[in-house]
């Protein structure tokens, strides 16, 4: 029996009755929203909310519908057959989904049939565990089945010792239909061994279903060809970067109109997060980070005409636009977040240029929580550039008193700083205790062009640290910033950044924090499973 909601769903536990500063316990309690899609029908958004349970060591979801125009929220038991499912044929009679499928020898066992207790692993290259998914000689393999019967699964990776999804993160997002239904197209990097180690050389793969030939479509780009989907007119779009090894590389829009490779990023300044077609097939929409936030953008097709490629920002201000998750007439849905706000689902109306937040699921919470300020600001670096800085105060702040302050490392190293909001390194939470946080979009960061995002590349130690140390000199100059308890933080590599100003920050900080930092880069080397990043 479906149940009607008021539009702000209030989470369990949470009182609006009072301000209150951000806890552990608080954010814990917030109800995390997952953006599922539109509905067949395009009237509504259906989404995720989740609550991590503590005690049960796990997070207990529930399902929404809201209409595309705002309105009541309506839980669902079961989204599935609200929305038109992608993986089905085009035909309505196929499902295409992956598997695990044993194909390497790895364990004793395997080699030794009768030694069945054996627990030995064997390995002869380096592609032994990527990240924490160890290879124990299964492979993801795409392929189809009849729809309902899953057991009659047609592998069209068979006997293949690669994947698709790619481990150890990729999902659906790794392969799709044609739109004639007549052939799949995959991501897989097909290399294995020491190769698959040092390799980002992914590609797409087109398997023809009458046939049950495969071919590969990018066999010119040795870098990351990912994200493969298809216009309204029926050409195929895909994620590129060009260079074999760079995982931080240009990611660009490539569209293969009538066999030629069109690339409709290629003069723009920045690169792609995330995209989707627009309905009519004259424009692709985009995700993308610039000058510190995540904005929606959009550029238009022009075919094989003379027409020109033009990118143009759609959205602008102190937030994130995460995820395009459809349209519905002029407006297009999206999940938006910001540092005092996690993620909600909002509507932004392209003719109008207005939002509507749609989902309003931590609006109750948010209501007695006091909010901390976030403020932009530009230093100018020791080579005369301009570098923003992220400045969140405390709530309440008092610029008469003295407080605190943190330098904020960024991990990545190659990853944006922006509006996100983390359940993780939350800077709500840390100006809840007082602090004020500094984060700098140092050298090294998407968002202020492909130059001042390579400019760490080989050069971890260098002017990225002279970055850090402008922004906190130069925020440490204000009267409210208490000089006397600097300190600075950070993970993985924010966390390689804090133990080097260790070494040379001259007395400036009282304090280091590190989660996981890369302390010996010739360890790291011999242990990484991505030797591609450390090369």
């Amino acid at each position: 029996m479906k149940k009607i909601l008021f539009l702000t769903i209030t989470i369990m536990g949470l009182s609006a009755s009072a301000q209150q500063r951000m806890t552990p316990d608080l954010l814990w309690k917030l109800g995390r929203v997952s953006a599922l899609g539109i509905s067949k029908d395009g009237a509504s958004v259906l989404y995720k909310v989740s609550v991590p349970s503590v005690n049960e060591n796990k997070s207990n979801s529930k399902y929404y519908s809201v209409p595309v125009k705002g309105g009541n929220v309506v839980e669902i038991k079961d989204y599935k057959p609200l929305m038109a499912d992608r993986n089905i044929s085009p035909d309505g009679k196929l499902m295409l989904l992956s598997k695990e499928i044993k194909v390497d020898k790895v364990y004793g066992k395997d080699f030794y049939p009768e030694l069945e207790k054996s627990t030995a692993q064997v390995y002869d290259g380096l592609d032994y565990r990527h990240w924490d998914t160890w290879n124990d000689g299964s492979h993801n393999h795409v392929g189809y089945a009849p729809i309902g019967n899953d057991e009659a699964f047609t592998d069209i990776m068979a006997g293949e010792p690669f994947d698709s999804p790619q481990k150890p993160f990729g999902g659906d997002e790794d392969y799709t239909w044609s739109p004639d239904g007549k052939t799949i197209v995959y991501v897989s990097k097909k290399l294995a061994g020491t190769k698959y180690a040092t390799s980002t050389n992914t590609d797409l793969y087109e398997y023809n279903l009458a046939t049950k030939a495969t071919k590969n479509l990018t066999p010119d780009n040795p870098g990351y060809d990912t994200h493969p989907a298809f216009s309204p007119g029926g050409d195929l779009t895909w994620l590129q970067m060009k260079r074999d090894g760079f995982e931080a590389d240009k990611n660009d829009i490539i569209v293969r109109h009538k066999n030629i490779k069109i690339n409709l990023t290629a003069a723009w300044d920045g690169t792609v997060d995330s995209f989707m077609w627009s309905k009519d097939g004259k424009k692709v929409y985009f995700t993308a980070a610039v000058d510190g936030t995540k904005q929606l953008f959009e550029v238009n097709f022009p075919g094989l005409t003379k027409i020109a490629i033009t990118v143009n920002q759609v959205t602008d201000g102190m937030f994130d636009v995460n995820d395009i998750v459809g349209f519905s007439g002029d407006d297009v849905i999206v999940t938006r977040a910001d540092m005092n706000h996690a993620t909600e689902i909002y509507s932004y109306n392209l003719k109008k240029k207005n939002w509507l937040q749609l989902s309003k699921v931590n609006d109750a919470a948010y209501a007695g929580i006091a909010m901390s300020k976030t403020e932009k600001r530009y230093v100018t670096t020791t080579d005369g550039k301009k570098m923003l800085v992220w400045v969140v105060l405390p709530p309440n702040f008092d610029a008469k008193k003295k407080y605190p302050t943190l330098l904020y490392c960024q991990g990545g190293p190659q990853s944006a700083l922006t509006q996100f909001y983390s359940f993780r390194w939350n800077f709500q939470l840390m100006a809840a205790e007082g602090y004020i946080i500094v984060a700098p979009n140092r050298r090294g960061m998407p968002g202020h062009g492909v130059e001042w995002n390579e400019q760490i590349s080989k050069d971890w130690g260098g002017q990225v640290m002279d970055d850090y140390l402008s922004a906190i000199d130069d925020v440490a100059k204000e009267s409210y910033v208490d000089k006397t308890r600097l300190g600075a933080i950070g993970a993985s590599y924010g966390g390689y950044s804090v133990y080097y100003l260790a070494g040379i920050h001259k007395k400036r900080f009282k304090s280091f924090i590190v989660h996981n930092g890369v302390f010996n880069l010739q360890s790291m080397y011999g242990t990484t499973e991505e030797v591609f990043f450390t090369n």
